[in-house]
């Protein structure tokens, strides 16, 4: 064999080395990607009549942009919390309402970006809307913004009423003037809901479940919601009227990471 011949091989097994070297880590992140437990399940496979307007795959929330782990604008919970909303469902039709989700299963990987968020004090795009009276270095102490939340766990679920026919709503165009989370509901964004008081996600006393000043048909709403969700055995968490935990939980310490994704899911969705 000449020299040239010895060089040009040595090259070509350079050359190959590096490609495998570089396309590990690719295959590994890609088999090490996180998946749901398969008692999680899309909402829809179990009641396909709930209005989804899942707001952090979208730019409309309070930090502005997309959410790290929403890959798709997809409901995921825990089975038992699922079908105890088709219940809550059931009830609801009749009396001439449908439930509308939020927020369902969220993984760490958004709850980490929420923290990062929180931690720029120089990002205020979004607080005229969802935080306009409250500091952003109190997001912390006053427990808007927590290292982990419930909704890793798969079975707490951000929701309210909407009025049926359901009108559509209008998607959200970043840069539009945004308007506060709790002034009168003809003048927020505009949103198909019935009437709570506040926005989803207002970072404001006034979104407390029974706060006093709440009255009228904005506290019959946020009751009617509350009294048939907690009757199937959701307990709401008082400090915010959309926010609703199934229990017992299956999974009480349990924080997943996996995607908002069909593919995180096992088949049977």
């Amino acid at each position: 064999m000449t020299r040239l011949s010895t060089a040009v091989r040595g090259l070509v097994a350079t050359f190959a080395t590096l490609l495998a070297v570089t396309a590990a880590p690719t295959t590994a992140q890609a088999k090490t990607e996180p998946k749901a437990p398969k008692d999680f399940v899309a909402l829809r496979s179990v009641d396909r009549t709930i209005v989804q307007e899942m707001r952090y795959f979208t730019p409309h929330n309070f930090v502005g942009e997309r959410i790290d782990g929403y890959r798709q604008p997809l409901c995921i919970l825990t089975r038992p919390a699922a079908e105890a909303l088709h219940k809550a469902q059931q009830r609801l039709l009749p009396q001439g309402y449908t439930l509308k989700v939020y927020d369902c299963y969220r993984p760490q990987r958004a709850v980490d970006h929420f923290v990062r968020w929180a931690e720029d004090l120089d990002d205020e795009a979004m607080k005229e809307e969802f935080y306009p009276n409250v500091d952003k270095t109190r997001l912390f102490s006053d427990g808007y913004i927590a290292e982990k939340s419930g909704h890793s766990r798969g079975s707490t679920v951000d929701l309210t009423l909407v009025r049926l026919p359901a009108k559509p709503t209008r998607p959200y165009v970043p840069g539009e003037p945004l308007v506060p989370c709790y002034a009168p509901q003809d003048e927020r964004f505009p949103d198909n809901s019935v009437d709570m008081g506040t926005g989803f996600d207002c970072f404001d006393t006034l979104s407390h479940t029974l706060d006093p000043r709440i009255q009228g048909e904005q506290r019959a709403n946020r009751l009617l919601l509350k009294s048939t969700l907690e009757a199937l055995g959701f307990v709401n968490l008082a400090e915010e009227w959309w926010h609703y935990t199934y229990k017992p939980e299956p999974y009480p310490d349990t924080y997943f990471d996996f995607p908002v994704s069909s593919k995180s899911l096992t088949p049977h969705w």
